[in-house]
């Protein structure tokens, strides 16, 4: 049988480590209350804006004059003087003299016709007055005649019809005599500046010789290469579209204003590309910034309007979609119908309404109906949080 110190000790040590348990167990401090952790994924957003605009499109091209004139003799013979303006560069009016060819044969060919028409005028005159002598005789003598009616060589028509001829053809010569008179000047055929000039002063030229080179100042055009899905965001095919045409010049961006005024209505084959005129007029008369012959200029030509376009940035649409910040903070996807993508951008003319909130944050896993939270909302809650803090203080 057991002792009673046998059974008193274990009982005694049992209670000692109750009571020792107990005693900890009330030092212990009872652990912090923490707040209920905020998981919503942090969202920024922006407000949509519906704006009116142009779908502008962007092209390119070299500026050309629109008529380039070869300058090419008709006479042959030496030239005799040169104008102090017929050089490269220079800008020459309408008749202006450019260069001479030696015109004395040609002023005696002239004088000479001169002459073979006065002798040809003088005979018609005097044929003409024999003829009506003739006439009048035969009105005389006709009652006495056997003939009723005279023959054409006895009123002298055969010989006035030649006398005629003859007359006709010294007006001809005197006319060409003139002509190749005149064509001893070489002159500009319209305002223009002078492209190369291929003569000197003593040189020989015969006719189809070349004197030089001439462009047309009244008109600048551009050939502007236009996309063929491009063209659909152009009114009327472009055709009457304002362009703005932009260069440097003397190191400065400077713009001007032109028009198409043209299609030229094939597909290029090496290109694939439309091709749209531009017309700018007088382009050397602003001096302060000439569109000068053979510029690279970048092109923007005016599309056709969109009243109510959407524009967003292209990596925030997927499938057409985008998401948008609903007033209770969840998120939702709205389809947009798409008229145009342009340089990282999306524009369209339907699918979000003016003031809705546009998620612009990347996230994950993007559900309908997930919900968010903004940095306004963040901000809220830590006010919340620092008055619990006070009120437990």
């Amino acid at each position: 049988m057991a002792t009673k110190k046998q059974i008193v000790l274990p009982i005694a040590v049992l209670a000692a480590g109750i009571a020792l348990a107990i005693g900890f167990s009330n030092m212990k401090t009872p652990p912090e209350e923490k707040p209920a952790q905020d998981t919503r994924p942090l969202v920024a957003a922006q407000t949509v804006n519906i704006d009116a605009i142009t779908l502008d499109v962007k092209s390119y091209g070299v500026v050309k004059p629109k008529d380039r004139t070869e300058l090419i003799a008709q006479v042959s013979g030496q030239v005799i003087s040169v104008a102090d303006e017929f050089v490269e560069g220079a800008f020459v009016k309408q008749g202006d003299i450019l260069a001479r060819i030696d015109p004395n044969d040609y002023e005696a060919d002239f004088i000479e016709a001169q002459a073979g028409l006065a002798q040809a005028s003088s005979a018609l005159e005097i044929e003409r007055a024999q003829a009506h002598v003739a006439k009048a005789e035969w009105e005389r003598i006709k009652s006495d005649s056997s003939d009723s009616t005279a023959s054409e060589l006895y009123l002298r028509k055969p010989q006035l019809a030649e006398k005629l001829a003859r007359y006709r053809s010294a007006q001809a010569s005197v006319k060409r005599a003139k002509r190749n008179l005149e064509r001893t000047y070489i002159k500009a055929p319209y305002d223009a500046i002078i492209n190369s000039r291929t003569i000197s002063l003593g040189s020989v030229v015969n006719p189809g010789s070349s004197f030089g080179a001439l462009s047309a100042t009244s008109v600048a055009e551009v050939r502007l290469p236009v996309a063929d899905s491009e063209m659909q965001y152009l009114a009327n095919g472009g055709i009457g579209a304002t362009v703005t045409l932009n260069a440097e010049f003397a190191g400065k961006q400077t713009s001007w204003q032109a028009k198409v005024v043209r299609s030229e209505g094939v597909i290029d084959q090496v290109s694939r590309m439309s091709y749209l005129v531009a017309q700018l007029p007088t382009p050397y008369a602003d001096n302060t910034k000439p569109l000068r012959f053979g510029s690279y200029i970048n092109a923007t030509i005016e599309g056709r309007s969109l009243d109510n376009a959407i524009i967003v940035p292209h990596h925030l649409v997927k499938d057409k979609q985008i998401a948008i910040l609903n007033a209770n903070n969840t998120l939702s996807f709205k389809t947009l119908n798409i008229v145009r993508e342009q340089d990282g951008m999306v524009i369209a003319d339907q699918g979000l309404q003016l003031g809705e909130q546009l998620i612009t944050s990347a996230l994950e896993y993007p559900s309908e109906g997930m919900a968010v939270k903004t940095d306004e909302d963040d901000k809220q809650g830590e006010v919340t949080q620092l008055a619990l803090t006070e009120d437990t203080l």
